[in-house]
């Protein structure tokens, strides 16, 4: 009875890491939500909420993270070489900063959301994203200026200050770019994922 135990909890921690980490195929909108059978339900209900599409979501936390949930800012370092912190405090799926995410738990009363957390980190973009279209018109479906907004804050993109950083309106170009690729695979499987279906076998 003891080893039976030991080996269901083996098997429990397994299946837990596995859930945990990054999906295997990045590139293909409806594989991520093949392999992870819950995370549409989250984006979608994000959509409905905020109206920020599941594509641009996607391609957002996959510009921000590859999808990994504790992913971190790098570290900063002294002299080159001496570790010295990290260069921000951007934290989790979509690197959002300590700041940026007291004011979201604070205007949407999501107190105990989680950057790490998927259903919180596609509602947060879609709160972040329905405040750039209210604050300074950039459409929800605009993954580039939405990007853009959400790399440099809205005073910034107001301020334009992406225009004195050509690698990040290249980086821009990329989340566009993925965004319209999730779209076309998606579009090939929303019936599929609307209805529940776990799209099996991949």
């Amino acid at each position: 009875m003891g080893a039976a135990r030991v080996t269901f909890l083996l098997l429990a921690l397994m299946v837990s890491a596995c859930a945990s980490g990054p999906p295997k195929h990045l590139n293909d909108g409806c594989a991520i939500f093949r392999e992870k059978d819950d995370w549409y339900e989250y984006a979608n209900d994000s959509f409905k909420r905020w109206g920020v599409p599941v594509h641009v979501q996607l391609a957002i936390i996959h510009q921000e993270s590859r999808f990994r949930s504790k992913a971190k800012a790098p570290e900063d370092t002294l002299l080159g070489f001496i570790p010295w912190g990290r260069v921000s405090s951007a934290y989790g799926y979509a690197q959002v900063l300590d700041s940026t995410w007291e004011t979201y738990k604070r205007a949407t009363g999501n107190s105990g959301a989680d950057r790490d957390d998927f259903e919180d980190i596609t509602d947060f973009i879609g709160w972040y994203g329905n405040t750039s279209y209210r604050r300074l018109g950039i459409s929800k479906w605009d993954a580039y200026n939405q990007y853009l907004a959400y790399h440099e804050g809205q005073g910034g993109w107001k301020r334009k200050t992406y225009k004195r950083k050509p690698w990040l309106i290249k980086v821009a170009r990329k989340v566009e770019r993925r965004a319209a690729m999730y779209r076309a695979q998606l579009a090939r499987c929303k019936d599929d994922l609307d209805s529940g279906w776990s799209l099996w076998p991949f």
